[in-house]
């Protein structure tokens, strides 16, 4: 069966020190406790871009769920807009860009 995740890529934010901040003390808090049906959690913290002289992206997140349909009525929800809004108000490098992908996993 196919899960389905949240993708949530930030620009690079105009000060990178605040918005860390923001992030591990107001952001992931409030993303782990209102979006409802979430099963795994993932921030990734990009260093470098290959090719690149910067990477377009400072931090991306991955928020999973068990389908598409859990993922949508947890983004429909008043928790969901919450945490979607907060995004927005800490990314101060430009809008996030929000992402919805069906997920197949292959292990090794």
């Amino acid at each position: 069966m196919k899960t389905a995740k949240l993708i949530v890529m930030y620009p690079t934010p105009a000060d990178v020190d605040l918005f860390e901040q923001r992030y591990a003390e107001e952001h992931v808090p409030m993303a782990v406790e209102k979006l409802a049906g979430k099963t795994r959690f993932v921030a990734s913290l990009i260093k470098a871009s290959i090719g690149q002289e910067q990477a377009p992206f400072h931090r991306i997140a991955e928020v999973y769920f068990p389908s598409m349909q859990d993922l949508e009525t947890c983004l429909n929800s008043p928790g969901g807009q919450e945490t979607a809004q907060h995004a927005m108000d800490i990314s101060t490098g430009g809008a996030p860009l929000f992402l919805l992908a069906e997920v197949e996993s292959f292990d090794f």
